[in-house]
């Protein structure tokens, strides 16, 4: 799959995901490098501290499964739950953090290589 249309189904999935809670207010910033991407999304929706913790676990899973989850998430649509469908996210990435920001939720995702450093992609560089 080519990078663009990786990185377009990741974010039409998170921005799905966040629209479930009809926020007044979302916005996805984009951060892209030849090793790798920062993807941050932000809503006006702030989670309790149970739901922070499934969206984490969610999109952090043990294991990395990326060519498991191309495979599954061309066939998935709209009908499983959101936790499975996150959990098709975090196969894909290097790491997620999930935060409640001052006006909601805060959505990190970092992809790249093993040689990756998630320090370099950050909202404020």
């Amino acid at each position: 799959m080519k990078r663009k249309e990786f990185l377009g189904r990741l974010i039409g999935e998170l921005t799905n995901f966040i629209l479930e809670g009809n926020p007044l207010r979302m916005v996805v910033s984009l951060h892209q490098e030849e090793d790798g991407a920062h993807v941050s999304i932000f809503d006006d929706h702030k989670r309790s501290d149970k739901e922070i913790e499934m969206i984490r676990s969610a999109l952090n899973p043990k294991a990395r499964r990326p060519e498991l989850a191309e495979y599954y998430g061309l066939m998935a649509g709209h009908d499983m739950t959101w936790e499975a469908r996150l959990k098709l996210i975090g196969w894909q990435v290097k790491h997620a953090s999930v935060q409640n920001s001052d006006s909601g939720i805060q959505i990190d995702l970092w992809l790249g290589s093993d040689a990756f450093n998630p320090a370099d992609f950050t909202l404020h560089t």
